[in-house]
């Protein structure tokens, strides 16, 4: 085990969570996620494995919902037929199975692209499907991304109070943001080396990259890429909130703004494609909303951005052709960011990834070779490469009965957050769809998703608890 500058700062987040509790620890656990390249200590020998202090945060805030009276029946209702756990737990199962026996089963019987040393310097090679330490690693990191599930979920079901929600969210916006803005000076200010003790994990870190005369922005990611699918994600969230709020508060379209800043000034190709998914997906809703003849705040505002693009879009398509013709930066940041990027060697290379995952994925005899062998560029094929048919079924019931998740009975402050929960779920699918390496959605997708399951839960059990103590109170009364 090898202890790194950031293991002390890991150490101090688990003992402000253990003395705060898993309820406020919550909002300790979301500042934790965006610090995704700070590591509690690296396991060199297990495959370079890096234990973020985010990980550590997690099992501390976990052990304390185990240590709770009500933890067997808590964990019992998150299995409930026809809920999104089951399926869940069932995928978990399955790619424990697939991860520990298929590699061997399967060995040299299909070549995967892998991450390996080629002359002291890391890169993807193609080499006979074998058992490695990516597996033992992948399979981990995806066990930490349930577990967030499972814990955000109770802890939002024990106290389904929507302002716990938003406050959480609130703390990963600006922790992100903050780290965002902050690596983007430092690399202009060339005092990068301030970010160093947060930058502690086993993963290549590509601080430097530019895109037309731009610093790629990285935050507290190795990459642009993972930065970006944060930042559409919680921009998804802020996207939703701020077309469902009522109230004259400005810190929901504050939020927004800063979110879309964030996408948009990260540099990241899958995130703008992705942005354009979950835009569209969004205004489809809009419109759906329109046609059942929804009245009040919902049709005013579409109705405003509807006259905002039949009067703005010509005019901005009209400037981007003009910049794109007259000012070489803006060209060149266009085509690299977006027009040339499938015929660049990166997405030629990104493309072949998915081909041979597809592969895999045929010859595993539909099966999947396990967590951690198979690279792949898009979520399905990378789901589809590593745990077949089964694995790629029960996700799709899972995300199915997610996004299902009833929420018209919720009172109205509640309703506006599970939305906005719903719309950041759509963010990090839109861009896993674009570009996902991993059938793991990360932390963020997992903690919405246990936020948006924890207020189904928990609303109507705290209905009936309000209830019970009622009539109790009405039966005493009466007795007296």
């Amino acid at each position: 085990m090898q202890v790194v500058p950031s293991t002390f700062i890991a150490l101090l987040l688990m003992v402000w969570m253990m003395r705060r509790g898993a309820y406020h620890g919550l909002a300790i656990f979301c500042v934790a996620i965006p610090f995704g390249m700070m590591a509690a200590f690296n396991l060199p020998a297990i495959g370079n494995t890096t234990i973020l202090a985010t990980d550590m945060v997690l099992l501390a805030m976990a052990m304390m919902l185990l240590l709770h009276r009500n933890f067997v029946t808590d964990f019992g209702r998150l299995l409930t037929p026809g809920q999104p756990g089951l399926p869940l737990l069932g995928f978990l199962l399955y790619a424990i199975l697939a991860t520990a026996f298929f590699p061997r089963l399967f060995a040299g019987q299909t070549e995967v692209f892998s991450i390996g040393r080629v002359a002291n310097q890391i890169g993807i090679i193609m080499s006979p499907l074998s058992p490695g330490g990516g597996n033992l690693s992948q399979l981990l990191r995806m066990i930490l991304s349930l577990l967030a599930f499972a814990a955000t979920a109770m802890i939002v079901m024990r106290r389904p109070d929507h302002r716990l929600v938003l406050r959480a969210v609130l703390a990963i916006t600006l922790a992100h943001a903050a780290l965002g803005i902050t690596d983007v000076l430092t690399q202009m200010t060339h005092t990068s080396w301030v970010m160093a003790p947060i930058r502690t994990a086993n993963y290549s870190l590509t601080l430097g990259q530019e895109m037309a005369g731009l610093n790629r922005m990285i935050g507290g990611f190795p990459e642009a890429s993972s930065y970006g699918y944060l930042s559409l994600g919680i921009f998804g969230f802020w996207l939703g909130y701020w077309f469902h709020d009522r109230s004259k508060s400005p810190m929901p379209l504050a939020m927004m703004l800063l979110t879309l800043f964030l996408v948009i000034r990260g540099t990241s190709s899958s995130a703008y494609v992705g942005a354009a998914l979950l835009i569209a997906i969004f205004a489809a809703l809009r419109m759906r909303d329109m046609s059942k003849g929804r009245s009040g705040l919902l049709d005013t505002r579409v109705a405003g951005a509807l006259v905002v693009a039949v009067a703005g879009v010509p005019l901005l398509i009209m400037t981007a052709y003009l910049l794109y013709a007259m000012v070489p930066a803006f060209s060149d940041f266009v085509d690299r960011s977006l027009l040339t990027k499938l015929s660049s060697d990166s997405g030629v290379e990104r493309m072949s990834w998915n081909i041979q995952a597809l592969r895999n994925f045929w010859d595993t005899l539909t099966l999947g070779a396990g967590l951690g062998s198979v690279r792949a560029s898009n979520w399905i094929a990378a789901v589809l490469g590593t745990t077949g048919l089964i694995g790629l079924g029960l996700l799709l019931t899972f995300l199915w009965r997610l996004f299902r998740t009833p929420i018209a009975h919720f009172d109205p402050a509640t309703m506006q957050v599970a939305m906005a929960l719903k719309m950041g779920l759509a963010g990090c699918m839109a861009r896993a769809l674009v570009v996902k390496a991993t059938p793991n959605l990360d932390f963020i997708f997992f903690v919405m998703a246990g936020m948006l399951f924890g207020l189904s839960l928990g609303l109507p059990a705290l209905r009936k608890s309000r209830r019970r103590r009622l009539l109790m109170k009405e039966r005493v009364e009466w007795v007296t």
